[in-house]
């Protein structure tokens, strides 16, 4: 057997292995808990199905088992030959109940052999005001794989370790509401005069400011908001006019990203000013001054339909970042309010298609005369493209378009080669990707955003597609 010390490998050529962290018991003793996340090369998990805990003990491939805890043990097993492709690190980690880590003596993990049961290698490590431990870790390095001693704690506890694979725990505090941003100089209330395609009269007339509609309760927000509003839906109808439309009524559905790799933009209030942004497009163009809104990372949720004049508490109360609770056991969700989604619920992971399903279901189960507009905002780390593209092209026939925005990371997959592939009447998919959305002002965030809705209804109509 190998003792390792705080940062050395060596290499594991056993095919299936037990990594069995131990302590010992005494009175007073924290209780100990095992667990283990599987990585891409990204160094992320995929969604939440890939912790293994002991409320989720075994993945769904097989690789990984919580085996279960003895007095002074808690042992995951990982058959390396099964784990999937894609998965280029399995993480050992360990939570402590009750305390500290610096109160557990003797801690130690040992890696064994699962064939032979001989021992492979032991760590042990020193520990202070840590409730959350990573231990070790399994890693491919050229085609084989190596084992790390790691012993890295978490004074910040577990939403430290877990902020670090890009997970959001239930028990950090919500974010902070951010400011509204200030009204854009740049973004003229009244647009420069056009110039008509007939001949030039001789003192052409601007034209008329666009017809700006007064959303139900729209009175009742505070001054502030209430002008913001307003500057916005003139430049929405501005927008609109660019690709030829004077007037235009549609349902607008709001679908917000929630998983993981999420967090830093609803920390940073960046989803809450992108969902306030998208109110005016709602406020101008849904004549009932209400928007539809859903949430998704590994399960979508629908929220409560945004009323215009509760937008402020709505986005307070509604705008949040995916959770799962992982390392602690079962407990009963914290100070929700009523119509409040428990996040823990939608988790961190990334299934679009399911949240696709489920609007698509609602604008089937609830039919208006106008069309509807998705306005789908995603960070990226698109996988599911086989399901999403279905999806999409069983609503080609259905009277709604998919405007999809990508928040600055990659791997948008279907969602952003949709537009080119054949075989559908008509295109019902827009994308475009942003490295800042807050930095794009409200005209060309506007512009982008409606550029291919009109042409999408024009070529809807003559298909028969929209009435």
């Amino acid at each position: 057997m190998t003792t390792l010390h705080k940062g050395a490998n060596l290499p594991v050529g056993a095919t299936s292995v037990r990594a069995v962290l131990g302590w010992s018991t005494e009175p007073g003793v924290p209780d100990v808990d095992a667990s283990a996340l599987l990585l891409t090369a990204a160094g992320r998990v995929r969604s939440d199905d890939d912790f293994v805990f002991y409320n989720q003990p075994r993945h769904a491939s097989g690789a990984v088992r919580h085996l279960g805890k003895q007095p002074g043990t808690d042992t995951i097993g990982v058959d390396l030959g099964s784990l999937e492709p894609g998965i280029e690190r399995v993480v050992l980690c360990a939570s402590a109940d009750g305390g500290t880590f610096g109160q557990v003596p003797g801690l130690h993990l040992r890696l064994l052999d699962a064939v032979s049961g001989a021992d492979l290698a032991r760590f042990d490590m020193e520990a202070g005001p840590e409730t959350a431990f990573l231990s070790g870790e399994l890693y491919r390095r050229a085609g084989a794989w190596k084992f790390r001693a790691v012993g890295q704690g978490y004074a910040s506890g577990l939403a430290g370790l877990a902020r670090d694979f890009g997970i959001t725990v239930d028990d950090e505090p919500p974010p902070a509401a951010p400011r509204p941003p200030a009204p854009q100089p740049a973004s003229p209330a009244v647009p420069a005069p056009v110039v008509w395609p007939d001949p030039a009269p001789p003192a052409p007339e601007p034209p008329p400011a666009p017809t700006v509609r007064m959303a139900k309760g729209e009175e009742q927000l505070p001054p502030d908001v209430r002008e913001l509003l307003s500057l916005r839906k003139q430049q929405v109808a501005v927008s609109l006019r660019k690709q030829g439309v004077t007037t235009l009524t549609a349902r607008v559905v709001l679908v917000l990203d929630a998983s993981g790799s999420m967090a830093g933009h609803y920390t940073r209030g960046t989803v809450a000013g992108v969902a306030e942004r998208m109110a005016a497009v709602a406020a101008q163009l849904d004549d009932d001054g209400q928007m539809q809104a859903w949430t998704f990372a590994t399960n979508p949720a629908r929220l409560p339909d945004l009323e215009i004049g509760e937008l402020p508490a709505w986005l307070r109360l509604h705008v949040r970042v995916g959770q799962i609770g992982l390392f602690g056991r079962r407990k009963p969700p914290k100070g929700l309010v009523p119509g409040q989604i428990d996040m823990r619920a939608v988790g961190i992971g990334n299934e679009e298609q399911k949240v696709i399903a489920q609007v698509r279901a609602f604008v089937r189960d609830h039919p208006v005369s106008a069309p509807t507009l998705v306005l789908f905002f995603s960070d990226g780390g698109v996988y599911r493209n086989a399901e999403i593209e279905r999806e999409l092209r069983e609503a080609v026939e259905e009277p709604l378009f998919w405007q999809f925005i990508g928040l600055g990371r990659a791997q948008y997959g279907v969602l952003e080669y949709f537009d080119t592939l054949p075989g559908r009447r008509v295109d019902n998919v827009g994308f475009f990707a942003v490295d800042d959305i807050e930095r794009l002002s409200d005209p060309e965030l506007y512009d982008r955003l409606l550029s291919e809705f009109p042409s999408w209804m024009r070529a809807a109509r003559a298909a028969g597609i929209l009435r």
